[in-house]
């Protein structure tokens, strides 16, 4: 029609070629276009950003400022989101710096995308200095007020992201569902729980319980914390099941432990032709490892491999996680040394898989290979280690680690469940007294698993002066719990005091206290949920 010529319309075919993803195409007629104006800029360097090339981006907005073009609010927005991708902090404030040399610093779309830019480049603190001034200068909107209540969350700082939100609210500025999603994702330590209901009270009161996104979050929480009453209420008022809700319920079944649960939720995903990403198959190899599903994790393998997924780190470990926890370590290694790089997931992937399978030495030869890498060792790869020794009975190679665990700086204290081994090493020993003095030179206060592993030992070596003093303190700490009751008794008859033991069944009973039934279970393929492999599925298996 002769109009390849029209500057107006051949920036609007850059654009849509852009946002339509085919930022080759984009390019190539950028290239072809005889005069360019600011929009046309504008289109290509969005249509880089939407296309996850960040550095494209940034090279452009360089030749367009070697060129002298007019650069304005969405130019520099624009580069900032790519800034932000790239989590590139250092180029990001040197665009910062021209946004102030330019005057655009206080400009509303300027503002958010550089406090956006600091957020998810974890400057924190420079987020806020954009904001405080953006404030100051009563320039604020909610989209701004949303991008540094995601920054705090980011950087898991749940209270000061809840003073915000009511300070937004102050200010007039009214929450909408990403300023409230923005805020649930910053909940995740068991001391926010009650922030979180905060939370959640406001979401309903204002009726966004039922918006898809929040919904998802609620749900990723409450599994999180262990809450399945809650998780299953919100996974009932669900209306739309895409990717993401699938993959949400997927992955709460698996964190609460659920795996069969889990792995019907994958079968009915299946069922309706929703594909799965990397979210999905993650969840529910997590939740193959817990119930022990080796042959539904061998058919998940092949769907990797027939979805390219092989090369994802995440997936990976995943895999190398799910093996292990199945007992097949020589496939959970074979995994774990095919991959191009690890990372602290892969090493703990796979030492807690030799450690809990009866590989102790494997895992301790393993820990001290780790120490040789860039990645270092945190509190899990340490407790794994020390389970192996306690395993293997290395009681100086355990005593070793734990006080390198303990001297290390850039560690957090041990735990009570590291103590808890360190116990059990001592106890396997034979070193009773030695666990208890251990025991009383704890600078945390010591919690049931630490002195059921005590008590345990002591039933072993039949010693009732050291069993009585700290079962008064566990029946203290757990006086309703069954286990504690049962393993004392046990304690008392092994050694020949029936009258005790029989004594302490008593006051169990006195109490109301009931000894929960014992149970095992079998995996039966009838009752297994049919992964719905395809026949070229089934051959890669």
């Amino acid at each position: 029609m002769g109009f390849s010529s029209n500057l107006f319309i051949s920036t609007s075919l850059v654009d849509m070629y852009g946002k339509c993803g085919d930022v080759f195409h984009a390019h190539k007629l950028f290239d072809e276009m005889p005069h360019r104006n600011v929009v046309t800029w504008n289109s290509l360097i969005s249509g880089y950003v939407n296309a996850r090339n960040p550095e494209m981006a940034i090279e452009i907005f360089v030749v367009m400022l070697n060129m002298g073009g007019v650069i304005t609010s969405h130019t520099l927005s624009g580069v900032l989101v790519g800034c932000a991708q790239l989590k590139d902090r250092k180029v990001g404030g040197q665009v910062h710096g021209l946004c102030l040399k330019i005057g655009l610093g206080l400009d509303v779309v300027v503002g958010t995308s550089l406090i956006d830019m600091y957020s998810k480049c974890l400057d924190v603190e420079a987020a806020w200095k954009v904001f405080d001034r953006m404030v100051e200068k009563n320039i604020k909107n909610i989209v701004m007020w949303t991008s540094i209540v995601g920054g705090y969350s980011l950087a898991q700082m749940p209270k000061q992201a809840m003073i915000l939100v009511r300070d937004m609210l102050r200010w007039g500025v009214g929450a909408n569902f990403l300023t409230y999603n923005c805020l649930l994702s910053s909940f995740s330590f068991p001391e926010d729980f009650n922030h979180f209901k905060q939370v959640h009270g406001r979401i309903i009161r204002e009726g966004l319980e039922s918006n898809h996104y929040l919904s998802v979050s609620l749900m990723t929480v409450y599994s999180e914390s262990g809450n399945a009453e809650n998780f299953l209420r919100i996974c009932s008022t669900v209306k739309i099941w895409d990717q993401i809700s699938w993959n949400a319920v997927i992955a709460g079944f698996a964190k609460l432990g659920k795996g069969e649960e889990a792995l019907e939720c994958y079968s009915k995903m299946r069922q309706k032709g929703i594909n799965v990403d990397v979210y999905t198959l993650s969840g529910i190899l997590k939740a193959m490892g817990i119930i022990a599903a080796l042959e539904e994790g061998r058919q998940t393998h092949g769907i990797i491999f027939k979805s390219g997924y092989t090369s994802n780190i995440c997936v990976q470990n995943a895999l190398v996680s799910m093996y292990a926890k199945c007992g097949k370590i020589d496939d959970a290694e074979k995994l774990f040394l095919s991959m191009e790089e690890h990372d602290l997931v892969s090493w703990n992937s796979l030492l807690a898989g030799c450690a809990y399978n009866g590989h102790g030495n494997k895992a301790v030869g393993l820990f001290e290979e780790m120490r040789r890498t860039i990645v270092k060792p945190d509190l899990t790869s340490f407790l794994a280690v020390l389970t192996a020794c306690s395993h293997v009975g290395l009681l100086e190679k355990g005593l070793e680690y734990f006080d390198m665990m303990r001297n290390d700086d850039f560690l957090e204290p041990p735990k009570l469940e590291h103590y808890a081994c360190i116990v059990d090493l001592y106890a396997r020993a034979g070193y009773i007294h030695e666990a208890e003095s251990f025991i009383i030179s704890m600078s945390i206060k010591p919690g049931p698993t630490v002195y059921k592993t005590l008590l345990s030992a002591c039933q072993i070596y039949g010693n009732k002066e050291i069993a009585i003093r700290n079962a008064t303190k566990l029946m203290e700490l757990c006086p309703y719990d069954d286990a504690t009751y049962v393993l004392v008794s046990n304690v008392m008859a092994t050694g020949g005091y029936w009258d005790d033991a029989a004594e302490l069944r008593k006051l169990m009973h006195s109490r109301g206290v009931k000894k929960q039934p014992a149970h095992s279970w079998i995996s039966s393929k009838k009752k297994q949920p049919d992964l719905i492999l395809s026949r070229e599925m089934t051959a890669v298996c």
